[in-house]
């Protein structure tokens, strides 16, 4: 089974665009390196600092599991993010769990995809054919590294 539904570098090319409304969160918005995928995200900046201009490595994951297996219910519905052996994770700085809550179809080609994470918000809209594995309900793992 194949975890990773999205993977790209990303370039940080605003930070608060409608004014800083929380303490510790910042809205950042981000382009792709081949400027074909555009991100909003919501970033606690108290544990993950993020400024303009910075690259990110940014992945959108099924499961944490390196061999790409989903956890099993019983583990899913308890402590799946506690593994005990070597995951994708450890290859990150910065990792969300949430789900996709809409799928919008803006164009003939340009789609955009939104989840949340415990609140924090995401917006990735770009080729359709780039983001087809994410549909709604579906839960996702966020990665991200500088």
């Amino acid at each position: 089974m194949k975890s990773e539904l999205f993977h790209s570098t990303f370039t940080v090319t605003e930070l608060d665009p409608y004014g800083k409304k929380f303490d510790r969160v910042s809205r950042i918005t981000a382009l792709s390196e081949t400027n074909d995928i555009e991100i909003t995200l919501d970033v606690n900046t108290e544990i993950y600092p993020l400024g303009v201009q910075d690259k990110l490595v940014f992945s959108l994951a099924s499961t944490l599991a390196l061999d790409g297996n989903a956890a099993s219910a019983d583990t899913l519905s308890r402590d799946a993010w506690r593994a005990t052996g070597p995951s994708l994770a450890d290859d990150y700085d910065y990792v969300m769990f949430g789900k996709v809550y809409k799928y919008d179809d803006s164009g003939p080609d340009k789609v955009s995809v939104y989840a949340s994470f415990g609140g924090l918000l995401l917006c990735i809209s770009g080729d359709y054919r780039r983001l087809q594995d994410l549909d709604v309900g579906m839960e996702v793992y966020l990665l991200m590294k500088k």
